[in-house]
Formats: C-alpha cells, sequence, structure tokens
C-alpha cells in the first residue's frame, strides 16, 4: 500500500464519517489497568488487597474484557509479596462476576523463560480457566506460531477465548506482507482474535493504518483484530486513532493514572474522543470516576515504585527496549559500578538485535538482548560472556528467529557456523518430567494442581512460599 493509497483510505473513512454517521460501529475496548498498567508503571507490586476494589470497580463499567493475571504478576506474587498467585485470580473473580477476566500467556514458556511440554501447557491453561480466566492473550516473542498451537487448542478446549498476538517491530525482515502472512497463519491456527501488539512503543501512525487495513481485508469477517500499542515514543493515541480509521474491532486502554508513557493510552481519553463518533463505545465516562480515584489512589502509595523510565522516550525508536528492561539493565550497571556504559549499552541492543534476526524486542527477547548488550560492554568485548538464554535462543528454544543470526555467533554458542536446525519446535526441546520433578521437590507441601504448577514454573520461590503457608 504506498503513501498515496493510505492517504486516500484515510480521506474515504473522514469523509464517511462526516457524510453517513449512522454508519456505526462501536469500539470495544479492553482495560489492562489490573495487570499490565500497574506492571508498567508500578512494577507489579501492588497487592490483591489494594486491586481488589479497583476490580469491583470496573466490573461495572461495561468493558469487553479486563486484564488481571498472567505476564510478571504470577513471578511477583511469589518473589515480593508473599502472595499465591491463584488465589489472587479466584479473590478477584468473586468481584467481577460480569467482566470477562484476562491474563498474558507466553505461549510454550507459560510465564517463565524455558519452553514446556505440551502437557504442562495444556494443563496450565485448563486451572487458569478452572480458576477464572476467559481470554487468554497469547504470544510467541519470535513470532513463530507453532509454539502456540497448543496453548490455542487447550484454550479453546477449556472454553476460553485465544486472542494470539502478533508482536510488531521494525526490521529489513518485518515487511508489510509479513504482517500478512502472519494474519494467514492466525486464521489456520483458528485464533479467535489477532492482536497487533506493539510493546515497545515504535509502531507509527501510517504503519498501523497500513497493517491493520491489510489485515482486515486479508481475514475479513474470519478474524477480528485488535491493538496493544505501548506509548514510550508518545505516538500510541494516534496510531488507535489510525486504527480505528482502518477498522479494528477492539483497543488495548489503561486508565489515566498509569496511562502514557510505557503504558497504555487512557481508558478515559478514548472513550470521550469516541463519544457521539460512529465508534462510540457505549462506556458512560462517570462509571469510569470510581475505577479512576482508586486508581489515582494505587499510584500515591505505590509511587516510590515508578522510576525515570516510566515516561515518553523517544530513544526507544532506536534501540527498541521497553521501559522496564531498560531499569533491568540500569540496576545491572549500577551493580557493576559503571553507570557510565548506559548509552554504550542502549547503542549496543540494535547490534545484538540484529545478530539475533531481528526478534521483536518484548519479554523474554527484551531480556535477553538488553542482558547481553550489557555483557558485551562491560567486558569492552563483544560476545565474549554469552548467557544462557542466549544459548537457548540460537539453539531454538525460544522459536524460530525472524531473520538469520550472525555466523559468528552462532559458532561461539555452538562450535560451528551451520545454523541449528529451526525446523524443531520449542516445545519439542522442553526437559521432559516436569510434574513429577515438581510433585517430588514440593511433597507434602503441594497440595493442589495449582501447587504443583507453581514449582514448575518458579521451583525456588514457589517451595519457599509454599513452605511458608505450611
Amino acid at each position: 500500500m504506498t503513501l498515496d493509497e493510505t492517504l486516500e483510505g484515510i480521506a474515504q473513512h473522514i469523509r464517511t464519517l462526516l457524510d453517513q454517521p449512522a454508519a456505526s460501529k462501536p469500539l470495544k475496548i479492553t482495560d489492562l489497568t489490573p495487570r499490565d498498567g500497574q506492571q508498567c508503571k508500578l512494577a507489579t507490586r501492588v497487592t490483591t488487597d489494594d486491586l481488589l476494589p479497583l476490580c469491583e470497580a470496573l466490573d461495572k463499567c461495561g468493558f469487553y474484557a479486563v486484564e488481571v493475571w498472567g505476564g510478571a504478576s504470577f513471578d511477583v506474587c511469589l518473589r515480593y509479596l508473599n502472595e499465591d498467585p491463584w488465589e489472587r485470580l479466584r479473590r478477584i473473580k468473586e468481584v467481577m462476576p460480569n467482566t470477562k477476566l484476562q491474563m498474558l500467556l507466553r505461549g510454550q514458556h507459560i510465564l517463565a523463560y524455558r519452553p514446556y511440554s505440551d502437557d504442562i501447557v495444556r494443563k496450565f491453561c485448563e486451572r487458569a480457566c478452572a480458576n477464572g480466566i476467559d481470554v487468554f492473550r497469547i504470544f510467541e516473542a519470535t513470532n513463530d506460531f507453532r509454539n502456540i498451537v497448543t496453548a490455542t487448542n487447550a484454550v479453546k478446549e477449556f472454553g476460553g477465548e485465544a486472542h494470539v498476538e502478533v508482536n510488531y517491530t521494525v526490521s529489513p525482515v518485518h515487511t508489510l506482507e509479513k504482517w500478512m502472512e502472519y494474519a494467514d497463519q492466525l486464521v489456520d491456527i483458528g485464533a479467535d482474535w489477532l492482536s497487533l501488539k506493539d510493546a515497545t512503543g515504535i509502531l507509527m501512525p501510517f504503519d498501523s493504518y497500513r497493517i491493520i487495513r491489510g489485515i482486515k481485508e486479508r481475514a475479513g469477517d474470519k478474524l477480528p483484530v485488535l491493538l496493544h500499542d505501548h506509548d514510550m515514543s508518545g505516538a500510541s493515541s494516534m496510531c488507535h486513532w489510525m486504527a480505528i480509521l482502518a477498522g479494528v474491532d477492539m483497543i488495548d486502554t489503561v486508565l489515566s493514572p498509569l496511562s502514557f508513557g510505557s503504558s497504555h493510552p487512557a481508558t478515559e481519553t478514548m472513550i470521550a474522543a469516541l463519544q457521539g463518533s460512529p465508534f462510540d463505545t457505549g462506556i458512560a465516562l462517570k462509571d469510569l470516576e470510581e475505577p479512576t480515584r482508586i486508581t489515582k489512589e494505587i499510584r500515591d502509595k505505590y509511587q516510590k515504585y515508578q522510576t525515570g523510565y516510566t515516561g515518553v522516550n523517544t530513544d526507544v525508536l532506536t534501540h527498541k527496549i521497553p521501559g522496564g528492561m531498560i531499569s533491568n539493565m540500569v540496576a545491572q550497571l549500577k551493580e557493576a559500578g559503571r553507570m557510565d556504559l548506559m548509552d554504550a549499552a542502549l547503542k549496543e541492543c540494535p547490534s545484538v538485535e540484529r545478530d539475533l534476526g531481528y526478534p521483536p524486542l518484548l519479554t523474554p527477547t527484551s531480556q535477553i538482548v538488553g542482558v547481553q548488550a550489557v555483557l558485551n560492554v562491560l567486558t569492552g568485548e563483544r560476545y565474549k560472556l554469552i548467557t544462557r538464554e542466549v544459548n537457548d535462543y540460537v539453539a531454538g528454544k525460544y522459536g524460530r528467529p525472524p531473520g538469520s543470526v550472525s555466523r559468528e555467533l552462532v559458532a561461539k554458542v555452538t562450535g560451528s557456523d551451520t545454523p541449528p536446525d529451526y525446523a524443531i519446535r520449542a516445545g519439542e526441546l522442553a526437559e521432559p518430567g516436569d510434574w513429577e520433578k515438581a510433585q517430588e521437590a514440593l511433597g507434602p507441601l503441594a497440595k493442589s494442581d495449582e501447587d504443583i504448577l507453581l514449582g514448575i514454573l518458579y521451583p525456588m520461590q514457589a517451595k519457599d512460599f509454599l513452605s511458608a503457608r505450611g
């Protein structure tokens, strides 16, 4: 789609809005405040007790879904809050009987950093559905959709909705046609929704229009489309508006006290902007007053977890590293007493990204690239030290890289410049016997299948937590 075609399409949409206001297409909204909002701005540290009033208030608003679980929340509950993440989900479900609950699921990696066997993925999806999750945002960081098939099928089998995410990035291998090919794959897999996900905020407005319009034309009525776009570059509101003109069916937002910057556009702003238009969401602004007030109280209470990397920072257009991972890089360099290398580490990130075949940078690939970039500048030699995660990535445990992995890096990892066999699905590289190992390690501490899943995903943290629980 040329620029002229893009501009003509946008102009036609605007003429239609002005001339045929009765041709309505109400926009759906998923609010992310209880999970991605607090993860982006408050390091996921908000306790369940503080989330429950917010969730109860959100239940009255009329959102398509509210994201409450998954991502880093599972880990943080165990590691920092001394909470059972399963109990968090059940308690939220009790106060949100009228709204679909959503989680973020890392495909074959579930919620952790290595692939798990198909039986473990299926078991997790079954228990998540049983405990209250209705909508699963399923992604594979490299867009290797072989790694979401098991989760997608399991979610649908157990009664959930499979919203599969296509992770956006900018690279020589990610062309407009590539995004269309991804849509074709998700139709074939049987996804219920396609989520175009920009985890770093590097999507620009015309590209938002081209990709969403292209997917809508390609998939037709087979696959509704939503946009998930972080605001690190400050362009997300424009991208959402362009996506709406292109026919997007749903957008993701966060309540204003935790919105914009590393987070998402404000829920209230987007709803107000669409009032009286053919895209009117039907959500009343007055119904958002209470959840917004509670969110502000949460922000103020947990303000110490906000860092200098949660606002707009256009450097992201170059290094593509999300704000949360930048904070981790800062922590690494502070520990080494070399904060003077921060700029060098960020400048090294695009080179590591290129060496790994241009993976979209979100969990876990943003961590893989960011940590390796820090090591490269700390040691003064590229790949003098190579992390286990980079080794696993090169071996295919994070899926097939979108582009070619650097021959030099392959040689350092494998001892040969012959590329690994990426025909092997990551799930086939999973360690066997995870269930039995966790049962043996936890013994009588594990009182349910949910406890065993804790032990599989986070062995040390789970054992400490369950021991303290008694």
